[in-house]
């Protein structure tokens, strides 16, 4: 690496670490309940020291995430932004990760390196899951790095970085279920290496590699493998409820699917406010014509180039079509920004070659306009981006997305007395956990309350809308939805009743 491209490395490192814990600490608002849930079960293996490889509540999620945010909260509590800075952290890694894959894969292509690593770390897209207490983070981190160390390993003829790969590879097996698709990529990676080899004649040192790649990877995802062997019903999970195979025309709803994914990056995005700004492209309108271009250059060069000029190319656009399948599989909330994460690396890749492509017509006819070139797009880049993120995180439909109110409901509470008796009512829908629908969980969370032990010391108890009538002196019953409905039942059960309201909640106080 030249020292120009270090410290072009180190500035846009910095970039990613300023978007990724900007003011993490309140944005993005509330917490959602799945992050919650993540965030219980974390309480939990603390106090019980039981980290699990697999927790199954909330259609079951891969344990690994979680235990590594039971250490940032063992350090700094229950609060949202404890859970979120992993996010963080795995975000700005695989921003580094990308710059070392991409010269692996392109290595006297510095431009494409440096500038999809720079659209990366300023991208909304990889921002906002950086910053969302989800697993998914994790799939492209897995990605570019495991692949940065299997490809070193190959070029350099060493075993050590298929080692260092493995590891990485296997723990992908512990975070989401998009990268089971993986192997399909990697043996892409397998196949041209095996035909490189034995053009050299050198099969021996390719299968030392690809064994001791192979054999870690396998120790270190079998872990949940036999987990899965003894629970099959949670290796599809919540998979195979929104599978297409589930719909009533599959081929319909294939090419639907397909369609949809297709047009997220440049036209219509995703439409759930957590995962996007809603209905807004993937990318911002500068990278997306990288992109598009990328993809261009990438399919021109595939049929033009010879076998190892060409491969590269494969490689990237083999990268798009897998890694597209978690979400094109899939019929409900399309297109779908979080299950297509581990096309991340790609999308970007393909936009870095698309702006080497401009920069080497500019470069040809004149320097200065290719420097005015990369300043220009990146600081519109920077700004489209930064000013989208902001925008959105203000959005009222994006605290209701993450809500805010059941924050709000917990800090409440926790500025109230440990001796009254609070009852909070919750009466929404969602997936059961221990019997109380998923909602419960954010309050739980900011209470410190999931354990029966916990809610029994700081007196907060949580109870259905049928079993208002079974509620024992209470002191204090807020509802998590504030209706006519519930405050007639509340009145009518405990009519010494005072009621307060606190902007989007109510508190009913029992006069005893």
């Amino acid at each position: 690496m030249t020292k120009k491209e270090t410290i072009a490395l180190f500035l846009i490192f910095i970039i990613a670490i300023f978007f990724r814990f900007w003011n993490i600490t309140n944005t993005p608002p509330g917490l959602y309940p799945d992050e919650a849930m993540n965030g219980n079960n974390a309480l939990e293996a603390n106090a019980t020291s039981e980290y699990k490889i697999f927790y199954p509540e909330n259609n079951g999620r891969e344990g690994f995430f979680i235990n590594i945010q039971a250490i940032s909260l063992s350090i700094f509590g229950n609060y949202p932004w404890a859970l979120r800075i992993v996010s963080a952290l795995f975000g700005i890694f695989t921003v580094l990760g990308i710059f070392f894959l991409i010269k692996a894969i392109f290595p006297k292509k510095s431009i494409i390196a440096l500038t999809a690593t720079f659209m990366l770390a300023a991208s909304f897209w990889h921002i906002n899951f950086s910053r969302i207490s989800f697993r998914a983070i994790m799939v492209p981190f897995c990605l570019v790095w495991s692949f940065y160390f299997i490809i070193l390993a190959w070029q350099k003829r060493k075993v050590w970085p298929a080692l260092i790969s493995g590891i990485f590879f296997g723990l992908g097996f512990h975070t989401y279920i998009a990268f089971r698709f993986a192997p399909f990529l990697a043996l892409v990676l397998i196949i041209y290496y095996f035909f490189q080899n034995k053009k050299s004649r050198d099969l021996k040192k390719y299968f030392q590699i690809l064994i001791a790649w192979l054999g870690i990877t396998f120790l270190v995802a079998l872990p949940i493998g036999l987990y899965f062997l003894n629970n099959p019903g949670d290796f599809l999970g919540r998979s195979g409820q929104v599978s297409i195979f589930d719909s009533n025309n599959p081929i319909l709803e294939l090419g639907a699917s397909i369609a949809k994914t297709a047009i997220m990056f440049n036209f219509y995005g995703d439409g759930n406010w957590r995962h996007n700004y809603s209905g807004k492209p993937e990318l911002d309108i500068i990278s997306g014509v990288f992109f598009l271009l990328g993809i261009i250059v990438s399919l021109k060069n595939i049929f033009k180039k010879s076998g190892q000029e060409k491969f590269p190319y494969i490689f990237i656009i083999f990268w798009m079509i897998i890694m597209a399948l978690p979400s094109i599989l899939t019929k409900e909330g399309l297109p779908h920004a979080l299950r297509a994460i581990g096309m991340i690396p790609a999308t970007f890749i393909l936009a870095g070659i698309g702006f080497e492509f401009l920069w080497k017509i500019f470069q040809e006819r004149k320097r200065a306009i290719s420097l005015i070139l990369i300043m220009t797009a990146g600081l519109l880049i920077i700004i489209a981006n930064g000013s989208q993120y902001v925008s959105w995180s203000q959005k009222q439909e994006v605290k209701d997305s993450f809500d805010e109110k059941y924050v709000q409901i917990g800090n409440y509470l926790n500025d109230l007395e440990p001796s009254a008796k609070k009852y909070i009512i919750i009466n929404t829908g969602g997936t059961l956990v221990n019997n109380i629908p998923m909602p419960s969980q954010t309050i739980m969370f900011i209470t410190n309350t999931y354990r029966t032990i916990e809610q029994q010391e700081k007196n907060i108890f949580y109870v259905l809308p049928e079993n208002i009538n079974q509620i024992e002196n209470p002191d204090i019953i807020i509802p998590l939805e504030n209706n006519d409905q519930i405050k007639k039942e509340i009145i009518i059960n405990f009519p010494r009743v005072q009621v307060a309201n606190f902007g989007d909640f109510s508190v009913f106080k029992i006069s005893n």
